[in-house]
């Protein structure tokens, strides 16, 4: 088993109780049909009490074959739930301040159906091996060295043999889910583009190819499956053959081989499989070992009284084959300050609020808060002074309730009322039937794009947070809606720090100093 498989198997840890119990009950539900099948061979002998067993172990299996799949599955659901919850923390730690991902398809994919596949590595390979184990003794013994040997080839020899012709397939089936779920995702979120360029035609051919690529990856796994379920088909057919050519144990080692193949049957099948597996536990263990972009110090400084935010000659850019964005930046916003920052698109503007929030790091020179510089300070502790509210601020497929206390998850509902009258939109909210609890819609499409902003302002206003850094917070709105978006900004912010990013001034801003950027640096436009 590859080290990727073994480290998902180590990520199961905390289920072990339940994975070990869903073992045992497989083994006893194996070790009754077996027990089933052998005593039949002896009910053919006449024995006198043997049919009262088989009613035993009759009964016995049916109940041990019910709780092998509640068990078994159950382990399984709360393991891989224990893995998406670990790689989704890995991949909030290297996305954080909302950087996020340009291919979410491809990460979709990782997350759900390279994560389901893993399921396959407990019960499709270690539950059977467990059964297999158990059963070869038996069958040796009871049906001859002959038909052991032949159990041998079956469940143990040809699944290692069919896992590896079957890598390269894994491989190719696990990418080829990803460039699909990224196709179908990519046409689906810029349908509005797509019909408004008449290129319905070309995104579903588009999407059809990699279907197709899918489809081709699926049969060339399923034939290398197929051909390993006949060579175990032909290896029970065989032992049965040495079993009748030469008797050993006459009844009751036909019923064991008969028995000891059938539950072993999809070993080879599954064998085949462990190369998507392995595939697919790569393909997550490679996105969620993705380097922070910014990792925190190993033992974190105090948090500084103040909340004054400077930049002093810093320099940065976002990779080294790229041009600086800035080239000894050196911008000092004062606590309680009203500033805008004003800059073309590409300037830096939302570089800088990266920095801030520790997204990324400079290559050059040093933030500081207060008076300590953010690198000697945990990220979460940072992003607690400073609150972000972005251009394209994101309203969750939940309630407004739930919206609302993603950034403060132990305010009562008296704060979160004061927090949408603070944003001006508390009116709007106790107007529909199930208040708090309405639900906004995927992506707030429930509200409109003036109401979903203030929603998304009472949550930042929510985190008490004594900096705001208000990235471009006016996109998409309109002239009036901007307008009177600004006006609430300018009464609700008293007291704070306020960083507002835009590429140009509307005029009801209540500002204390405005810097342009340009050529990697900031120039004061007006005091």
């Amino acid at each position: 088993m590859s080290g990727d498989l073994l480290r998902i198997l180590g990520l199961w840890r905390g289920r072990a109780v339940w994975l070990a119990a869903g073992m045992l009950v497989s083994l006893a539900a194996l070790a009754s049909a077996v027990g089933l099948m052998a005593f039949g061979g002896l009910a053919l002998t006449g024995l006198v009490g043997v049919p009262l067993v088989l009613r035993c172990l009759g009964v016995a299996r049916v109940f041990l074959r019910y709780a092998e799949r509640m068990v078994t599955h159950t382990a399984m659901f709360r393991a891989l739930s224990d893995v998406r919850v670990w790689f989704f923390r890995r991949l909030a730690r290297g996305s954080a301040g909302g950087l996020g991902f340009r291919r979410a398809g491809d990460l979709l994919a990782r997350l759900v159906g390279d994560v389901e596949a893993l399921d396959g590595i407990y019960l499709r390979i270690l539950v059977p091996l467990a059964g297999a184990m158990l059963l070869l003794p038996i069958v040796t013994v009871g049906a001859g060295v002959a038909a052991g040997g032949m159990f041998v080839l079956a469940a143990f020899f040809l699944p290692w043999l069919a896992a590896r012709a079957a890598r390269e397939a894994g491989d190719t089936l696990a990418k080829a889910a990803g460039e699909l779920r990224i196709a179908a995702l990519d046409a689906l979120t810029g349908l509005r583009e797509v019909r408004a360029f008449a290129a319905e035609g070309r995104m579903l051919a588009l999407v059809q190819a990699k279907e197709a690529a899918l489809l081709g990856a699926q049969h060339a796994l399923a034939g290398r499956t197929a051909l390993a379920s006949v060579l175990a088909f032909l290896c029970g057919q065989a032992a049965l053959l040495a079993v009748l050519v030469v008797p050993h144990g006459g009844f009751v080692a036909v019923f064991l081989v008969v028995a000891g193949f059938e539950a072993i049957g999809g070993l080879p099948r599954a064998g085949a499989l462990v190369g998507h597996a392995a595939a697919a536990a790569r393909r997550v263990l490679e996105a969620a070992d993705a380097p922070v972009p910014v990792p925190d110090p190993v033992v974190s400084g105090p948090m500084p009284e103040g909340t004054r935010l400077r930049f002093e000659g810093v320099g940065f850019r976002w990779l080294p084959d790229r041009p600086p964005v800035f080239d000894g930046l050196t911008l000092d916003i004062p606590q309680g300050a009203r500033v805008a920052l004003l800059g073309p698109s590409g300037a830096g503007k939302s570089s800088l609020a990266a920095l801030a929030l520790k997204v990324a790091a400079p290559q050059a020179g040093r933030v500081l808060l207060g008076e300590a510089d953010i690198a000697s300070l945990s990220a979460a502790d940072v992003r607690m002074r400073i609150g972000w509210l972005s251009q394209a601020t994101h309203l969750f497929d939940d309630t407004i309730r739930a919206n609302l206390l993603l950034a403060r998850p132990e305010a009562t509902d008296a704060a979160l009322w004061a927090a949408l009258e603070a944003a001006r939109i508390a009116d709007v909210m106790r107007a529909l039937p199930e208040g708090l609890d309405t639900w906004v819609g995927e992506g707030g499409a429930r509200f409109s794009g003036g109401q979903g902003r203030r929603l998304a302002l009472a949550r930042a206003l929510l985190s008490e947070a004594p900096i705001l850094i208000l990235d471009e917070p006016c996109a998409g709105l309109d002239a009036a809606t901007e307008r009177e978006f600004l006006t609430t900004l300018n009464d609700v912010a008293a007291g704070r720090t306020v960083v507002l990013i835009t590429h140009r001034l509307v005029g009801v801003e209540k500002l204390d100093r405005i810097f342009r950027l340009s050529g990697g640096k900031a120039v004061a436009a007006a005091g």
